[in-house]
């Protein structure tokens, strides 16, 4: 079922993408219209499952955790293990963390596409240091 999503996914992602909680929309404002160097998409189902955010090429899952987290670990666990079975790499932060430190989050992120297009050069993409954007910290 490698990238295909399920119809109810779909339907449910269209929803979220919809009603979109505030932590969401304040970090979606950093990484809409390829800021970051690359695309995003937001509220991506990825089989049974909805991500976050989802960037595609290279392969990465944002995900905005709420306290609701802390009582599903196994379902989490689950969820990252079909993610990572399917190439994606997964980064999680706190839903308050884009209110509190959105450039910081910002940079983690570049950081991490960084790393994953510097172990897995991409012939479309520009040579290092040309694709993914560097967010300087205030």
């Amino acid at each position: 079922m490698q990238n295909q999503s399920s119809p109810n996914a779909q339907r449910n992602a269209r929803a979220l993408r919809r009603e979109m909680t505030d932590s969401e929309r304040k970090l979606w404002s950093g990484l809409r219209s390829e800021q970051l160097g690359v695309k995003f998409r937001r509220q991506h189902p990825l089989g049974s499952y909805i991500a976050d955010f989802a960037c595609l090429d290279p392969k990465l899952i944002v995900e905005l955790d709420g306290s609701q987290h802390q009582a599903q670990a196994d379902y989490d666990a689950r969820r990252d293990a079909f993610l990572r079975a399917q190439g994606f790499d997964v980064l999680r932060f706190g839903s308050n963390d884009p209110f509190v430190n959105l450039e910081g989050v910002l940079q983690a992120i570049v950081d991490r596409l960084a790393e994953l297009t510097a172990a897995c050069p991409h012939p479309d993409l520009p040579p290092e240091g040309e694709g993914v954007q560097s967010r300087s910290l205030p």
